[in-house]
């Protein structure tokens, strides 16, 4: 797979604090994907990108929620971004560092 297709599937790594904890508990990391990916795409683009194995990939699509702010000119609504989720199990002993960079 070339290196534009893995960068159209895998969008960017999501890293908060529940994932950190997940990650270290079950090695498992998460990546916002495109919408159009699936399951084996996502497994090989992690697989060919950092190098570890994968066991398997579960996916999540969030939809957008409605949010509303008041203001001095009035109700300003608007509606946060849709995207999909996939959580990546690696096999026991395979890491991805995401702050070796930093």
């Amino acid at each position: 797979m070339e290196e534009e297709q893995i960068m159209a599937i895998i969008l960017k790594p999501i890293v908060t604090e529940k994932m950190t904890r997940i990650g270290e508990k079950f090695n498992r990391v998460a990546f916002q994907v495109a919408h159009e990916a699936n399951k084996i795409e996502i497994k090989k683009a992690v697989e060919e990108m950092y190098g570890v194995t994968v066991l398997s990939v579960n996916t999540l699509n969030y939809h957008g929620k409605k949010k509303s702010r008041y203001t001095k000119a009035g109700i300003i609504n608007g509606l946060t971004a849709t995207y999909k989720k996939a959580i990546v199990t690696l096999k026991e002993g395979d890491t991805i560092d995401f702050y070796s960079n930093i």
